[in-house]
């Protein structure tokens, strides 16, 4: 199946690593169901693309079985099927003391990143498994904080870590469906969201350093070289990151 044909959704598609991942599928031929929980922004990605005719806005709350059950809906009754899924969509808890996080601020960012992810994996499956030519790809973002932690940040690096499991075991459940679960983890991508780091972000000996960023752009061609690849094959998990941020050893 050429990207012409095939047909993505992908979550948090509104800004950041979404919209830059968007804007790639629909540059190589892909069609593309955008998912967010605010209309304005995922209509204006697709004003941006170029290719309207080949994308379809769903505001969704991930977080709601329901709304991910719709979305799903809508993109098989638009294009017929769905060929890829990532799973991006994700929030973080204010950069406060572990013992200050709110059971509320925690269950927010569980809600979305893990619940949210699971729902929109499991939808994926019911589709993906039911439809010819059977199968498909799932992309879940994990961030490097599926690996490694920064300070006061509990809530976002326990749901990442977390995605590391659903990504193992779904590849693993995927298999009998011809369904491929991989993992992009991704450092410092110049977003909304990493702009902190630009200006001096806490390191892990209480130091407040800037860090290098990373051309979201960049993401969005490891997203496309990840969807692209024919089923008989997966990135299962795959790293990009700044080359000079503060990652790999210590510092």
């Amino acid at each position: 199946m050429t990207s012409i044909s095939k047909v993505a959704i992908v979550t948090g598609a509104g800004t950041g690593i979404g919209k830059a991942v968007v804007l790639a599928l629909l540059k190589d031929g892909f069609r593309v169901v955008l998912a967010g929980r605010r209309p304005g922004p995922l209509a204006d990605v697709i004003a941006l693309s170029g290719a309207p005719e080949r994308a379809l806005a769903v505001p969704t709350d991930v977080s709601d079985p329901d709304a991910v059950k719709a979305l799903f809906d809508a993109a098989v009754t638009q294009f017929g099927r769905v060929d890829v899924l990532f799973n991006n969509a994700g929030v973080s808890a204010p950069g406060i003391l572990l013992e200050d996080l709110t059971l509320a601020q925690w269950q927010n960012v569980v809600d979305i990143n893990l619940t949210g992810m699971f729902l929109c994996l499991q939808q994926a499956f019911r589709v993906m498994k039911a439809q010819t030519p059977r199968g498909g790809r799932i992309i879940n973002n994990g961030s490097i904080s599926a690996t490694t932690p920064r300070p006061n940040s509990i809530a976002y690096t326990s749901t990442k870590h977390a995605v590391t499991g659903l990504t193992k075991a779904a590849s693993l459940d995927g298999r009998k469906y011809d369904i491929a679960v991989g993992q992009i983890d991704i450092g410092n991508a110049a977003t909304e969201m990493a702009q902190r780091m630009a200006t001096g972000i806490v390191q892990a000996n209480g130091d407040i350093a800037i860090e290098p960023l990373l051309d979201v752009d960049i993401v969005g061609q490891s997203v496309l070289y990840m969807a692209s690849l024919p089923l008989e094959a997966n990135v299962m998990f795959h790293t990009v990151m700044a080359t000079k941020m503060p990652f790999a050893g210590r510092g």
